[in-house]
């Protein structure tokens, strides 16, 4: 009875690719010949297959299942991971976005202060306006009266002339 030949295991070349070149040897391989690392065809009983085949599975098969577990067990520490992960970066880019928004408010209350001194010193001007608008006013009056006791006092004084200069005798 002869048992077939297993596959290849993953990673293992068994013969040239095709991206190889024609001539070129598959890395691994020997040169000596094509059918060297051929598994030859064998006699064997089927129970003695049996015996070895049960034999290699309880040798390795707990390991492999608990290999099996762990990695479970990594996958879903990983996935854990990885969502833990993600709701840390949510709230840094919140705790970002407050930042950006208390940047904004600093800002404002620069821009508020800002304002305020704007107006004061627009009282400020209105202030000093309204009394120099005053003053002008009371300038123009005071100037106005001086004027006018001017001309007054040159009426007068043209009185007192026309009063001091002789003037002819009637004959009667």
């Amino acid at each position: 009875m002869s048992v077939p030949e297993p596959p290849p295991p993953d990673g293992v070349l068994t013969g040239p690719s095709d991206s190889q070149e024609a001539g070129e040897p598959a890395p691994g391989l020997s040169d000596a010949s094509p059918d060297e690392g051929l598994i030859e065809d064998f006699p064997a009983e089927d129970r003695a297959v049996e015996h070895l085949v049960g034999g290699l599975l309880s040798h390795y098969l707990p390991d492999l299942q608990r290999s099996k577990r762990a990695l479970q067990e990594l996958t879903q520490n990983q996935v854990v991971l990885l969502d833990t992960l993600e709701q840390e970066i949510s709230k840094f880019k919140e705790c970002h976005s407050m930042l950006d928004i208390n940047a904004l408010f600093t800002e404002a209350k620069h821009y508020h202060a800002k304002l305020v001194n704007i107006r004061k010193e627009m009282l400020l001007l209105h202030e000093k306006t309204s009394k120099l608008k005053k003053r002008a006013l009371k300038l123009q009056q005071k100037r106005q009266r001086e004027e006018l006791e001017r001309e007054q006092q040159r009426e007068k004084e043209f009185e007192r002339e026309k009063q001091l200069t002789a003037k002819p005798a009637k004959r009667t």
